[in-house]
């Protein structure tokens, strides 16, 4: 498996800090040029560290709405479907999960809207309290430091070292320790597969 030189390091701050930057822009920065540049974003796109490029809206400038910071105490088991109704909730911007299964998230929201996000998207059941606190300001400046590239092993969780391997599985790139654990996964998926179709 691949790992991530310094020059992948300075091509994704670069992406990060404008994702629309041109690619010679970049190469200008980084001493390559635009081909090799456009080929790595594709190498680090296919290794799943790039997964979008997207826009960073203002929504002051584009909503009367509230800006909030709303903690929700989700209740054991229900981490993930709360988590999944605050992404898919409009005027959500950030989600964040705490290991004490709190989810945390900054939305824009207009007052109605509140309530809607509490009761409706995410539902009594799953949650045993919340907090909601209005927000004066707030700063996204994210900085990804000295990263490296380690997922996480589909099949048994292990951190993915350069040992690792990848396989693409009906267009999903998927992240392996081993080959023993690859070679489990996909024969798991090839007898699920064939189990759908029988």
């Amino acid at each position: 498996m691949r790992k991530l030189d310094d020059t992948d390091r300075k091509i994704i701050r670069l992406l990060v800090a404008d994702a629309r930057r041109p690619y010679n822009e970049i190469a200008d920065q980084v001493g390559l040029s635009p081909p090799t540049v456009s080929d790595r974003v594709d190498r680090l796109a296919e290794m799943g560290v790039i997964r979008r490029f997207t826009a960073d809206l203002d929504y002051a400038m584009l909503s009367d709405g509230l800006s909030l910071l709303v903690t929700v105490h989700a209740r054991p088991g229900h981490v993930e479907e709360v988590r999944t109704a605050l992404e898919s909730f409009d005027g959500v911007e950030h989600v964040f999960v705490t290991a004490d299964a709190h989810v945390i998230c900054k939305a824009n929201l207009r007052e109605h809207d509140v309530e809607t996000l509490l009761a409706d998207a995410i539902g009594e059941d799953a949650v045993e309290e919340y907090d909601v606190q209005l927000l004066v300001d707030s700063t996204w400046n994210p900085q990804p430091g000295d990263i490296d590239f380690s997922p996480e092993c589909v099949e048994c969780g292990n951190t993915v070292t350069t040992e690792g391997e990848s396989t693409r599985i009906d267009g999903e790139l998927y992240h392996f320790c081993c080959s023993s654990c690859k070679s489990q996964f996909t024969e798991r998926y090839e007898r699920l597969q064939e189990g759908a179709t029988s």
